[in-house]
């Protein structure tokens, strides 16, 4: 877990500043969980059988009250616990978003730590093609807004339980072919959760995995015919996509589309943004049965490939810092610096003493623009000296009632 230091929270401040914005403008309304949740609510809902589940969660007992509890390892489980306990979908479908840290006890890298921070973007009680395609679209804009281009799409699609069943099942009898080949992890998941093999970084299983049968031959005729309408809408877009046969989540909860968006510049980790359909989740959980889909992104990848390619956070520099010699230029001061707040200027008034010369020092390496300078000619004059450090230009003496309109004139 790491911390956030004034130098770096510039660039979260403009991200999430870019996020509200540009999910308003698709009608994304936010949402705010607990970061602790009943554990029974993830065990249910990402599956017993997954890594989140058997080896990253953070699980304790209350001992105040003996419950289970868990810090949330993401956060689709608990906005659709919010939407089925405060029955949101009663007044139609929801589009909704969420951003906050999750916690998973995994080994720190690039980007990567355990307590990570997420924005979470849901659609429920929406069936078709074009709400998938709305969430793909939507990250295009985004990565447009953040200044990355060094991403690209992959889609896939898991079809319907039915059919991923059948498939299991294959892909089980083959497997079982090279069991004495297969490493530990994956024999770890073969009766358990044999899709996620596919998604292995080992290059010996990669091989054994080259002849593997495909879930595509599987399909049900929905999900192949919802998937090729995902496909069009995304080409009428300009939407540039690889179909990854491969592509699988780690959670057991998604069905039909699944997309990720992949990066190589941040190592062998390269996803920044993945998610897909959901559509039995909400049934599972306890709620009357509807189709969602939603993605999920990491902040602090995207801020790293974001600092890959150059960017910095804007500091928060003030307009005009106070300085000021003597008592009553101290009082007059504070006066000063609350009147230019309120015309909606930033301002840092100087404390702790000195000259003036040192007090200018102080001005100059705070990046502002303007010095407001008091001494006793100032206080009697109820005036203020503006002295600009930033460009050649005059010193001027100006009325308090005047000095934020002038400020804002030169």
């Amino acid at each position: 877990m790491n911390d956030i230091l004034p130098d770096e929270s510039g660039l979260w401040a403009f991200f999430e500043d870019t996020i509200r914005t540009w999910l308003a403008a698709y009608g994304y309304r936010n949402l705010r969980t607990p970061i602790v949740e009943q554990t029974d609510l993830f065990v249910r809902s990402i599956g017993e059988v997954t890594d989140i589940v058997e080896k990253e969660m953070y699980t304790f007992v209350d001992h105040l009250n003996g419950e289970n509890l868990t810090l949330r390892p993401e956060g689709t489980a608990s906005c659709v616990r919010a939407v089925i306990e405060h029955n949101l979908l009663y007044a139609g479908p929801q589009r909704l978003y969420y951003s906050g840290p999750m916690f998973r006890h995994e080994r720190p890298q690039k980007g990567r730590y355990r307590q990570f921070h997420q924005v979470g973007v849901e659609a429920l009680g929406f069936a078709g093609p074009d709400i998938d395609a709305e969430l793909i679209v939507m990250c295009a804009r985004l990565w447009r807004l953040l200044g990355i281009s060094d991403v690209r799409l992959e889609i896939s699609t898991l079809g319907s339980t039915e059919s991923r069943s059948v498939y299991r099942a294959r892909l089980i009898s083959y497997l079982e072919k090279f069991c004495d080949d297969l490493d530990e992890d994956a024999r770890r998941r073969l009766k358990t959760n044999p899709l996620r093999i596919l998604d292995s970084k080992n290059p010996a299983m990669r091989e054994i995995l080259a002849g593997a049968p495909r879930l595509f031959d599987d399909l049900d005729e929905d999900s192949l015919a919802h998937f090729e309408a995902l496909q069009r809408i995304l080409r009428n877009q300009d939407i540039s996509f690889e179909i990854n046969n491969r592509l699988v989540r780690g959670l057991d909860y998604y069905n039909r589309t699944v997309f990720e968006w992949v990066t190589d510049k941040l190592g062998a980790q390269g996803t920044i943004c993945a998610g897909g359909r959901y559509d039995g989740l909400i049934a599972q959980i306890g709620g009357k049965p509807a189709p969602a889909c939603g993605f999920a992104m990491g902040i602090e990848r995207i801020l790293a490939l974001m600092g890959e390619n150059g960017a910095v956070g804007a500091h928060a520099i003030p307009d005009i810092y106070v300085v000021h010699q003597g008592e009553a230029a101290a009082e007059f001061s504070w006066k000063v610096a609350e009147s230019l707040r309120d015309d909606g200027l930033k301002v840092v008034l100087h404390s702790g003493g000195g000259n003036f010369k040192a007090q200018m020092k102080k001005a100059d390496a705070s990046g502002a623009r303007f010095a407001a300078i008091i001494g006793e000619d100032e206080v009697v004059a109820g005036q203020i000296s503006i002295k600009p450090l930033r460009e050649a230009a005059e010193q001027i003496r100006v009325d308090l009632a005047g000095a934020a309109a002038l400020l804002g004139n030169i």
